[in-house]
């Protein structure tokens, strides 16, 4: 199906969908995980009490609503190229009922591409307008945070368009890095630096996406092998792949022992973690051993989620001293 076929087609509803449902769609605006970064920013930098400014939560509230339209624009611009290549919609074919067309309005027919890049683009600049703004009222300016964020910016624009980042073998080491700058630079904004333990949440977090994305993967290797989309999934053999996200999910119990056992972490960290990575394990044995990729997808997001929830605990009782 070409662009120009689909410029052409109506696009007010689809089964009742209104063009804003659509929009909302189009940027996976229920698809929160990435924007939960914040909180391990805040939490990290709320003490000592009475310490955190105005400014500095203004700062926070700006990055995190730039963060929105930047990371829409990303999955926005990725929609588009999967629907020019074919990708989508084989992925998302009638005869897939594992996934859901009505989440990619342009195989759905509930928007165009002109319309999916008009709002692509749009979403771009109020990314950078707020971010811009986040970083002219911040109380610090590290070289190393404003070099990071313009980097990420222009990078998530590139990411299935333009440059095509994730056409090019790196997607899963993109999806971990850009969970962890979204951690750090808020911080670094309104703090002037970074901890290594917050780094450790950072990584933890990046991990968080990474690991319901490798099982989306797993489900969508044929398309993506149809259309030269080297995830590591469509590049090796069943197997191979079930290694490797179970070897990720081991590297992620790890990162978190070896903080805990070297001080970079509070040495009740990985304890504290143990829900999550129990939690983790679910999802592998669902996916590799019962073979229902899609429920451990599923459960992967329940593992980010409960995972933030207990980092953002950590910081918490760091902040306060509350485990002295």
């Amino acid at each position: 199906m070409t662009d120009s076929i689909a410029a052409g087609r109506p696009a007010a509803t689809v089964h009742g969908q209104s063009r804003l449902r659509a929009y909302a769609r189009l940027g996976k605006l229920d698809v929160y995980d990435y924007y939960l970064g914040i909180f391990l920013a805040l939490t990290a930098a709320l003490f000592p009490a009475g310490a955190f400014t105005a400014r500095q939560a203004l700062v926070m509230a700006m990055f995190l609503a730039g963060e929105v339209a930047v990371l829409m624009a990303m999955v926005a611009l990725d929609d588009v190229t999967g629907f020019r290549d074919g990708s989508d919609l084989a992925n998302y074919a009638p005869d897939n009922p594992l996934r859901n067309k009505a989440r990619k309005p342009l195989v759905a027919g509930a928007l165009t591409v002109p319309q999916a890049l008009r709002f692509a683009w749009a979403c771009a600049a109020a990314g950078a307008v707020l971010w811009a703004g986040a970083a002219a009222l911040a109380p610090h300016h590290p070289l190393w945070a404003l070099v990071t964020a313009s980097a990420l910016f222009v990078l998530s624009l590139q990411y299935s368009y333009g440059l095509k980042i994730s056409y090019h073998g790196f997607q899963e080491v993109f999806l971990v890095a850009l969970g962890a700058v979204l951690v750090i630079v808020p911080y670094g904004l309104v703090t002037g630096g970074f901890s290594g333990f917050l780094m450790v949440q950072a990584v933890l977090f990046g991990f968080g996406p990474l690991m319901f994305g490798v099982y989306s993967n797993t489900n969508d290797v044929a398309g993506d092998r149809a259309v030269g989309r080297p995830t590591v999934a469509a590049l090796v053999s069943e197997r191979g792949n079930a290694v490797f996200i179970g070897a990720l999910s081991v590297a992620e119990l790890l990162i978190g022992a070896v903080a805990s056992a070297t001080g970079v972490a509070p040495w009740w960290f990985v304890l504290l973690m143990l829900p999550a990575t129990a939690l983790r394990a679910r999802q592998y044995l669902t996916g590799f051993v019962r073979g229902d990729i899609m429920t451990a997808r599923r459960t992967g997001f329940a593992v980010h989620r409960l995972s933030v929830v207990l980092m953002t605990v950590a910081n918490v009782v760091v902040g306060t001293g509350a485990a002295r």
